[in-house]
C-alpha cells in the first residue's frame, strides 16, 4: 500500500487523475472544544525521578528499567516552548503515581518514590508561568484486594489542604493511573473490581468537594489498548459497570489509549512500525472506543465531558528513531481532529517531556516534529468544530473555527505516497496555506513552508514563514491546514 515508505518522496503530476473533493458544512458546528483542547503531561516519573524509559530497552512490571534524574521546573529554556503551546492543561500522572509519596516517605522506606515539597512548589510555579492548568492523579495505592471499598483519604486530604492554604489551584483531580491496569503492574490480585473501586472513588470524590471544591474530578482513566478495548473480560473491562454504580457525579469521564505498542511492551496488538503508524486503517480505532466511552457516559453521566486523559503514539514509552521523527506526526495530527469532532473537550498528550514520544527532547531540549504539530493546531484551529468531508480516503480532513472569528481551518493530511489535487467546497475564499514536510518519514527535522521552523527571541510566529501560492494540492506525505475566510 506505501512502497515508499522507506524512501524519498516522489511526486506525481496530476493531470489526468480526480482531484480529491473536500466538502464542508458550515451551517452550525457539531462540537465545541474545550480552551485548552489540545494538552499534554509530565510523568510523575520524570518529575520526581523515578524508574522511565529513557535508555531502557524493555519494560519490568509496566515501568521503564532505568531510574531517571528529576525534571528541573524552575525557570528555563523549557518554559520558551512550553509558552509556545498555551493553554493548555498540564496533567502529573502516570505508573507511578500510586507508588509516590507527598513530601517525606515513611519512616524505614529509604528507597521510596518522593514528590517532595520543593518540587510540588515549584510544579505550581511552572504552571502559573506558562498559562498551564494543573490535573493531578492523586495516588490509589490499594494493592491487595481485601483493601478495596476501604480507601482513606488521609494523604490526599493533606496535600489538598497544603496547596488550598497557598493559593495553588488544582484544576482537575482524579485518584489513580488505569485503575482497570492493576493487573499488569502488581497482579491478578491487585485487581480493583469495578463495584469496591466506585466506593472509594465517591471518597475521593467528597474530599475533593470539601477542600479543593474548584476543583474538577476525572475518571476512571482506564486504558483502552488497539484492537482489543479494554482487554481481559472480566477482570479489566471495568468502565461501564464502575460509571453505573457510582454514587457521586463525575466532571469529566476519560481514558488513556494508544494506538500503537513499542518494542519495549510486554504485548503488543498493533505495534509500532512505519507501516501500521502510516495506515489510516489504524487510526480508526480511536472512533471505535472513544464511541463506546460516550455511550456509557450518555447512560450514566450525562453531565461530565470526555477526556482523552493520557495518549501517545506507542505505549511504554513511545518507539525509538519512530515516535520522535516526522512519521508521528500524522497519527498525532489525526488523533486531534478524530477526538474534536467526536465531541471530545480535551487531548492530553504523553509527554511534554521525556520518552521517546516526548513533544521535546529531555537531552537536547529541541523539539521533536509532534511539537509543530501541536504549535500549528494551538495557533490555527479554533473550538467550534465543523462537518467536513473527504473522497479519498487517504486524504483526511478536519475543520474548525480560525483563532479570530469569521474564518475556518481546514486541517488536511495526505497520507499517500503521492501528491493530491483537492478541491475545495463551501469554505470561501482561501487566505493562507501551513504545509509541514520532511524529506523522509524518518526525518527528525520537518519544513513548515519549505523553511525549517526556529525560535528567534524566545518565539516563533506564523509570519516568520513564508507564504505560498493560493494552489489546491498536497504534497505526498504532508500536514496542511489551509485558512478559509467564510
Amino acid at each position: 500500500m506505501f512502497p515508499l515508505l522507506k524512501g524519498r518522496f516522489r511526486r506525481h503530476p496530476q493531470g489526468s487523475r480526480a482531484k480529491v473533493v473536500i466538502s464542508l458544512n458550515k451551517a452550525k458546528p457539531i462540537a465545541r472544544v474545550d480552551e485548552r483542547y489540545l494538552s499534554f503531561s509530565i510523568d510523575i516519573s520524570v518529575l520526581a525521578g523515578g524508574q522511565w524509559w529513557d535508555g531502557s530497552a524493555g519494560s519490568k512490571k509496566g515501568l521503564g528499567t532505568e531510574k531517571t534524574t528529576p525534571l528541573s521546573l524552575k525557570k528555563g529554556k523549557l518554559d520558551k516552548f512550553t509558552r509556545a503551546l498555551a493553554p493548555a492543561y498540564l496533567r502529573v500522572g502516570g505508573s507511578e503515581a500510586d507508588n509516590i509519596h507527598y513530601f517525606a516517605a515513611p519512616q524505614g522506606e529509604s528507597g521510596a518514590l518522593v514528590l517532595t515539597q520543593g518540587m510540588w512548589d515549584d510544579l505550581h510555579r511552572f504552571c502559573a508561568r506558562n498559562d498551564l492548568a494543573l490535573a493531578f492523579t492523586f495516588k490509589y495505592g490499594l494493592f491487595k484486594r481485601r483493601l478495596h471499598g476501604r480507601w482513606q483519604a488521609d494523604e490526599v486530604s493533606k496535600l489538598l489542604a497544603y496547596s488550598s492554604e497557598r493559593g495553588q489551584p488544582i484544576a482537575v483531580c482524579e485518584l489513580g493511573n488505569e485503575l482497570n491496569a492493576y493487573w499488569a503492574f502488581y497482579g491478578l490480585g491487585s485487581q480493583p473490581m469495578a463495584s469496591k473501586l466506585a466506593a472509594d472513588y465517591d471518597t475521593f470524590i467528597r474530599t475533593v468537594r470539601h477542600l479543593s471544591p474548584h476543583s474538577k474530578v476525572a475518571g476512571p482513566g482506564s486504558a483502552f489498548w488497539p484492537r482489543i478495548g479494554e482487554a481481559i473480560k472480566p477482570i479489566t473491562n471495568i468502565t461501564p459497570t464502575f460509571l453505573s454504580v457510582l454514587k457521586e457525579p463525575l466532571d469529566i469521564v476519560d481514558w488513556h489509549y494508544y494506538p500503537f505498542q513499542s518494542r519495549r511492551s510486554p504485548v503488543r496488538t498493533r505495534s509500532a512500525t512505519l507501516s501500521n503508524v502510516m495506515s489510516p486503517q489504524a487510526l480508526k480505532d480511536f472512533d471505535k472506543y472513544l464511541g463506546q466511552l460516550k455511550g456509557w457516559r450518555n447512560l450514566h453521566q450525562p453531565n461530565a465531558v470526555l477526556w482523552t486523559g493520557e495518549t501517545g503514539s506507542a505505549q511504554c514509552g513511545g518507539e525509538a528513531r519512530l515516535s520522535d521523527r516526522f512519521a508521528s506526526s500524522f497519527w498525532w495530527a489525526d488523533q486531534l481532529g478524530r477526538g474534536a469532532r467526536a465531541g471530545q473537550a480535551v487531548m492530553v498528550r504523553q509527554s511534554l517531556v521525556g520518552g521517546d514520544y516526548g513533544l521535546i527532547n529531555r537531552q537536547t531540549l529541541k523539539p521533536n516534529p509532534d511539537f509543530w504539530v501541536s504549535w500549528l493546531w494551538q495557533k490555527l484551529m479554533g473550538r467550534e468544530v465543523f462537518e467536513v468531508q473527504s473522497s479519498d480516503e487517504s486524504v483526511l480532513a478536519y475543520c474548525h473555527s480560525a483563532r479570530k472569528g469569521g474564518k475556518c481551518t481546514l486541517l488536511l493530511i495526505n497520507m499517500a505516497a503521492t501528491a493530491k489535487a483537492v478541491e475545495c467546497r463551501g469554505f470561501g475564499m482561501q487566505k493562507k496555506r501551513f504545509e509541514l514536510t520532511a524529506d523522509k518519514l524518518t526525518d527528525a527535522k520537518v519544513r513548515i513552508n519549505g523553511v525549517k521552523p526556529k525560535f528567534q527571541g524566545g518565539k516563533v510566529k506564523l509570519k516568520d514563514f513564508p507564504s505560498l501560492a493560493r494552489q489546491e494540492q498536497l504534497k505526498p506525505y504532508s500536514i496542511n491546514f489551509w485558512c478559509f475566510l467564510l
